[in-house]
């Protein structure tokens, strides 16, 4: 179905990423339970999170399984016990959220209940399910696509193109796209979609969305 506009801003609906966005960065406190929990060599951060980083993107995008990839960063295969300890550390690292950018969006939805919104994450299949189960996903997402649901990751264009898709809205020009990561604008802007660079100022997304702070 088709969305009609209804905006006088131009913007007849959002793409949001999700992990530096509506959600936070952990903490160094979590990445270190982590790395305990890893049982990592001499308690190593820096080194912990090369090895977290470097097979992310394929676990993110569906190619590797919770073990195929706690494989890679362990360099040995964690027992089942063990796994699922290191995925729900791993998981609950990434569900903390900011208070100010909801409070924006629910502003959003209540001053425009039909304007789509879709979430557009980089994520893992048992994060991309947490998620899902939260309050604020159901209350505010129209829809929400995860990489380890499509098979690709941002900045690949299909994501893009299949989180338009989802809002309805046939011109990219009147869809803002906001995410963390300057790569993944420059990619949305290619494709003719308006980009909000975030950099952690709510007020930089309610001047985005023509809303009063």
């Amino acid at each position: 179905m088709t969305h009609t506009s209804d905006s006088p801003t131009g913007v007849d609906a959002l793409i949001l990423d999700y992990n530096g966005v509506l959600g936070t960065q952990p903490t160094t406190s979590m990445w270190t339970r982590l790395a305990d929990l890893a049982e990592w060599p001499g308690r190593h951060l820096p080194s912990f999170q090369d090895a977290f980083w470097a097979p992310r993107n394929a676990y993110d995008a569906g190619e590797l399984s919770d073990l195929a990839y706690w494989a890679k960063v362990l360099g040995h295969h964690p027992g089942p016990r063990w796994l699922r300890t290191l995925r729900a550390a791993d998981t609950a690292m990434w569900l903390r959220t900011d208070p100010h950018v909801l409070d924006t969006l629910h502003r959003t939805r209540r001053a425009r209940a039909r304007l789509p919104m879709v979430l557009l994450s980089n994520a893992p299949a048992h994060l991309s399910d947490t998620l899902d189960a939260t309050a604020w996903r159901r209350e505010l997402m129209t829809d929400a696509l995860y990489s380890a649901r499509l098979g690709q990751c941002k900045p690949d264009p299909a994501a893009y193109e299949q989180a338009l898709a989802a809002t309805g809205v046939p011109d990219p020009r009147r869809v803002l796209f906001v995410d963390d990561r300057a790569d993944n604008c420059q990619a949305a802007a290619r494709l003719g979609l308006r980009t909000l660079h975030y950099t952690g100022s709510a007020d930089a997304l309610r001047e985005a969305l023509a809303l009063a702070a």
